[in-house]
């Protein structure tokens, strides 16, 4: 209504001129600031050829660069330490320094080397700068506007660059337990290098995130085990499809709704990093027998019955469908499968992964091929589903699991505090710092 009653009122000139020096100001405070902060490289495109592979061409590199294929290799100069085990945002189980893990400082000793290329450390401070104010760049635009720009034009685009300005950038990652050991790293080596307040932050029915105040950027973890919503199910004393078929409990999977946790996050974040995985091959959770995963779609039951793996593949086809509805000027990340590294026998039985250096490539094919069908198989068998389902979508593969897969020794082992070995998480600071290197590399060839 305001709007509409400036138009009808039609202010002076002396008012526009008022109006026009005070944009003219903003343009150059805002190009000071621009030129103050550190120098951005212009984003390659991204021409990764298939889903599976973390593939980018430089346009000033003579070939393209697979950057999930390499070796762990010593680094005999190691770079100022990212983040210290102080950082208050690291789960006592990961923070490995602080609990005594005897390699705990060494884990951070290694350096991930692609074939032919290097992959960067993330460098926090151009990080923040570059996502300050990111959608401010539509101002740029007045520059283009006729002469004869009518007044009704001028403070419609007067209003866009308002918005713009108080708009907040923002990342979100959304997904289990491994999605927030990331989230966990980047935030820690932002609060290392960010000025000003860090604000504690739940956007979007997030379950906890930051606001980095002086560069209103926004970083937020939603946590989410299916990415669908699941609930628990018993069967009814009227009877019914799975009733009949001899079902008497489990949880019900609704494979085209998302779980509340993030179902706002697409629309709310700039920036997304899903995952899922683990949960789908958890038997301790969803017991064949006792507890069984039962699909629902569009509120009725899927039958026959579906297996986990089906399942999985149908939830992700709604979800991936969803985010590109509701996300559609997101940029979109999905994360392959973080690797476990038990040995002797899984969690629960007995196994363990004391190792202290990472594996050889010989020693990854023993512990996580799928012709083998060992302990750790389920990584490999994830990621076929994953690829599966996210070509020819919008996604970008974020490929972290074979540069993580020889690296046994850094999860939390007998320090994360448990009953039995955390072979699955990451030490914190540790491996996950170098997915965030891809990350960063990754929004770099947008």
């Amino acid at each position: 209504m305001a709007v509409r009653e400036i138009y009808r009122r039609k202010p002076p000139v002396a008012a526009l001129l008022v109006i026009l020096v005070c944009i003219a100001s903003l343009l150059l405070i805002f190009s000071f600031l621009q030129s103050s902060g550190p120098a951005v490289s212009p984003r390659p495109e991204d021409r990764a050829e298939l889903p599976g592979s973390s593939k980018w061409e430089d346009p000033g590199e003579v070939r393209s660069c697979n950057y999930s294929e390499g070796t762990w290799v010593r680094d005999s100069n190691p770079s100022l330490v990212r983040y210290g085990n102080s950082c208050k945002e690291i789960f006592k189980g990961w923070n490995c320094i602080s609990a005594g893990k005897s390699n705990a400082r060494e884990i951070t000793s290694w350096r991930w080397q692609p074939f032919g290329c290097n992959l960067p450390p993330l460098e926090p401070s151009r990080f923040l700068n570059r996502y300050r104010n990111s959608k401010i760049g539509t101002i740029s635009q007045f520059f283009l506007l006729p002469a004869t720009l009518s007044i009704h034009h001028f403070l419609d685009f007067f209003s866009q660059i308002s918005f713009s300005l108080s708009s907040v950038s923002s990342a979100g990652f959304v997904g289990d337990s491994l999605n927030r050991n990331m989230f966990v790293s980047l935030v820690c080596m932002l609060r290392r290098s960010a000025s000003g307040e860090v604000k504690k932050l739940r956007p979007a029915g997030a379950d906890r995130g930051f606001n980095f105040v002086d560069y209103n950027l926004t970083v937020a973890y939603h946590r989410t085990n299916l990415l669908v919503r699941y609930t628990r199910w018993s069967a009814s004393a009227n009877g019914g499809a799975l009733e009949s078929l001899g079902y008497k409990q489990g949880y019900r999977v609704d494979v085209d709704v998302p779980d509340q946790s993030w179902a706002e996050a697409p629309n709310f974040h700039d920036i997304l990093i899903f995952n899922t995985g683990h949960w789908w091959w958890a038997p301790s959770k969803f017991d064949p027998i006792e507890s069984p995963m039962l699909f629902f779609e569009g509120g009725k039951p899927i039958l026959p019955v579906l297996s986990p793996e089906d399942g999985l593949d149908v939830a992700l086809k709604h979800m991936i469908a969803y985010v590109e509805r509701v996300g559609r000027h997101a940029i979109k990340f999905f994360r392959t499968q973080s690797p476990r590294h038990f040995e002797g026998g899984d969690w629960n039985e007995g196994g363990s992964c004391g190792r202290t250096e990472p594996l050889s490539p010989q020693q990854v094919e023993e512990f996580f091929s799928v012709e083998k069908n060992g302990t750790n198989v389920e990584t490999r068998v994830v990621n076929e589903h994953l690829f599966r389902a996210l070509e020819g979508s919008g996604f970008r593969v974020l490929d972290v699991t074979h540069m993580s897969e020889f690296r046994a020794d850094g999860h939390p082992a007998a320090a994360g505090g448990k009953r039995h070995d955390d072979c699955m998480h990451w030490c914190l600071p540790g491996v996950t710092d170098s997915w965030n290197d891809l990350l960063a590399l990754a929004l770099d060839f947008l």
